[in-house]
């Protein structure tokens, strides 16, 4: 498998990779080999071969919302690397590969607002396709005109209907055998000044939130839906925003802050922010996420789900 993943074109390489070096919380075993590819046919041919040889696989993105095992993974993992941005008018074509700040920034300088609450939200663009991200109202579904990625055998397009967006969810949590390729998204002509005042507001906020040097992966879960909420379980109008209730705060109220584990804290200010203090490892983290999520239930009968990815040894 090695010899032969070596030799495709568009492949690089490497062996015994260090994954915590890939991750925002610094944490996870090697894996045997790490492939980055940066077209389709690479990407065709190394899952092939893989498929081929009984090799596990999986791919990752920009690492910000990932959790790797302590042992790391026994096979190979993928990462499609394809980078341009492309921008025609008020439509942009953006593959997979693009760190989001990176698009963010050339839509504000272009004059095109869709995109500008998302500044500081790390990570690649197609983990933001993947998980519908979004900030302060909104979310990258909204300027999506249609999604292209490999199923295994062929390449394929969805429009934005088809790809079943919801609340940091779409098809692609569905079918993870699914890869985005790339993406069309149609944007809104507006005053460059004014999408960079507004970009840089949030950023400041965003970055006394979530340091861009702290070790962690912004919120660990999912706000919940209000019209989901177990009947019984009341909460404050003031809490409610667009008809969304923070996990933190039930987090908060179950006494989540400062709890920690190991190198793994919850921080004092923000009950959904896990952070990485220093020699955290994945076991740490997992258990101390089954902590906060067994005090939610406890106490209000509410499941909460992890916005983040795992990747474990087979």
């Amino acid at each position: 498998m090695l010899f032969r993943l070596s030799a495709i074109p568009n492949v690089e390489l490497f062996v015994n990779a260090p994954l915590k070096r890939y991750t925002r919380f610094e944490i996870g075993g090697p894996a045997r080999m790490l492939a980055n590819v940066s077209t389709v046919e690479a990407l065709a041919e190394t899952l092939q071969l893989a498929k081929d040889t009984g090799t596990p696989h999986v791919m990752i993105g920009g690492g910000t919302n990932l959790i790797v095992d302590d042992d790391g993974f026994p096979g190979v993992v993928i990462r499609y690397v394809a980078n341009a941005i492309e921008i025609d008018g008020a439509r942009v074509r953006v593959e997979a590969g693009a760190v989001l700040q990176d698009l963010v920034n050339k839509t504000i300088e272009a004059g095109l607002s869709g995109l500008e609450t998302m500044t500081g939200i790390p990570g690649w663009v197609g983990g933001a396709i993947y998980g519908n991200a979004g900030a302060y109202g909104r979310s990258i579904q909204e300027c999506v005109e249609n999604v292209r990625f490999f199923d295994g055998s062929t390449t394929c397009e969805l429009s934005s209907n088809k790809l079943d967006y919801g609340y940091r969810n779409s098809i692609f949590k569905r079918f993870k055998e699914w890869s985005i390729l790339d993406a069309t998204l149609n944007l809104v002509p507006a005053d460059p000044a004014e999408l960079r005042a507004t970009a840089d507001r949030i950023l400041k906020i965003r970055n006394e939130k979530y340091p861009p040097t702290m070790k962690c992966a912004g919120s660990i879960f999912k706000n919940l839906l209000l019209a989901d909420l177990p009947p019984g379980v009341m909460v404050p109008e003031k809490v409610v925003r667009e008809g969304k209730v923070p996990s933190a705060y039930f987090l908060e109220a179950a006494g989540a802050k400062g709890l920690s584990i190991g190198g793994l804290r919850v921080a004092d200010y923000h009950a959904n922010l896990i952070y990485n203090e220093g020699g955290g490892t994945a076991r740490d983290l997992w258990d101390l996420i089954e902590t906060l999520k067994v005090g939610v239930w406890e106490k209000f009968g509410v499941r909460l789900e992890e916005e983040v990815q795992s990747i474990r040894k087979c």
